[in-house]
């Protein structure tokens, strides 16, 4: 029985979809904003909204916590020092979700998942 079991599967084993939310919410932290499809998305909001809570207390054991989530250190950096700041007046809510319709392919819905002060951090002119 699945009780007590939150989130979605995104058809991966436990191991490999820890380290894929890991990895996405890296490159969200690092570049403002990534296309990805909606469940993914949502998953990964939660991940994102987790490591910028524990970044404004901005002490080593909330360093090495997300430290464990994001492998990198250059994007833990930048997480403490640039994101944390910009989004200390805020209680929750860093990132929101931005519908841009199916994929060509497969047909699966497609969405921006970005920081509420993107512009502020990366730049109007960077898209990615």
């Amino acid at each position: 029985m699945r009780h007590a079991k939150r989130g979605r599967k995104l058809g991966r084993e436990a191991q490999h979809r820890r380290l894929m939310l890991g990895t996405m919410a890296g490159q969200v932290i690092q570049h403002g904003r990534i296309k990805t499809t909606g469940p993914k998305a949502k998953e990964v909001r939660s991940v994102v909204d987790r490591l910028v809570t524990m970044a404004k207390k901005d002490d080593l054991n909330s360093r090495r916590q997300v430290a464990k989530v994001v492998k990198d250190k250059t994007i833990v950096r930048k997480l403490f020092e640039d994101v944390a700041p910009e989004l200390d007046d805020r209680d929750s809510g860093y990132t929101r979700i931005l519908k841009l319709g199916p994929r060509l392919g497969d047909g699966a819905d497609q969405v921006y998942l970005e920081l509420v002060n993107h512009d502020a951090l990366v730049g109007a002119g960077d898209e990615r």
